[in-house]
């Protein structure tokens, strides 16, 4: 129990660290190092992706000839669609835009940033849950040690990312505090969203392999619909590319040498 209680608390951690950056950065983050940043995040997912919940989906099923590759793709595109009907639904606005996407509502500009962030961390929440999920239904399948590695990968990436929230958040308010306070907060959305697929698959075991890809469409939704556009626009575009393969490399040896 101690251990998944960790492996859900360790992303909103790196969440508030990240947050924390924005009472020591004076001004804002250096367009290269954001950059570099965004393509540290978009390499962590890739790869947790791919080594903690796609190849586990596929091995829950065993081999089974082409069956073996339907759960995997299934899940994997109703996690792309369901990002993607929550993307048109919700009002938010995306750090660095100025037009809203989702349905048209009266909220403040504050407020939709940090709707546009939880909607990027809710994925991360999800994979971190059926991994875990994976691991106490299974007993061996999935071991504990593979969701502890993409909780330390989701939580090393999410270090960054509080910085890339709250400096802008502070950019908007004029309040540390409040930015730091907001940053922080969009972290908790990870470990509810970790708790409710673990409580749906401890109802419905077989369903396992199915959420695994799920969690894995859902942050690739991200990556393609987020992370990736803001990497490559403007300057400095190939420093995010050198950040998207230190991460990648990074999460891919954490589930290798953890899992």
């Amino acid at each position: 129990m101690s251990e998944l209680v960790l492996g859900l608390l360790l992303p909103v951690i790196g969440t508030t660290v990240g947050a924390g950056f924005v009472f020591f950065i004076k001004d804002k983050i250096p367009g290269y190092v954001e950059k570099a940043l965004l393509g540290f995040a978009s390499g962590v997912m890739i790869a947790a992706s791919v080594w903690s919940l796609l190849i586990p989906s596929m091995n829950m099923v065993g081999d089974e000839g082409v069956m073996t590759v339907v759960p995997a793709a299934v899940g994997f595109l109703l996690g792309m669609g369901f990002l993607l009907l929550l993307d048109m639904v919700t009002p938010h606005l995306h750090l660095g835009s100025k037009s809203p996407e989702g349905i048209r509502a009266k909220l403040s500009r504050t407020t939709m940033l940090t709707f546009a962030v939880a909607l990027h961390n809710l994925p991360e929440g999800m994979a971190v849950g059926v991994v875990y999920a994976g691991a106490i239904a299974t007993g061996g399948d999935v071991a504990v040690s593979s969701a502890l590695a993409l909780s330390v990968g989701i939580a090393i990436q999410n270090i960054p990312e509080g910085a890339i929230v709250s400096m802008p958040l502070y950019a908007e308010n004029k309040s540390k505090l409040k930015s730091f306070g907001i940053g922080a907060l969009t972290g908790l959305v990870e470990p509810v969203g970790a708790v409710m697929v673990i409580l749906l698959a401890s109802l419905v075991t077989w369903i396992l392999p199915y959420l695994l890809a799920f969690a894995a469409g859902a942050m690739i939704y991200v990556v393609i619909e987020e992370l990736i556009p803001e990497a490559s626009q403007g300057e400095h575009s190939n420093v995010s590319t050198v950040g998207f393969a230190l991460g990648f490399t990074l999460m891919m040896v954490l589930d290798v040498v953890l899992g």
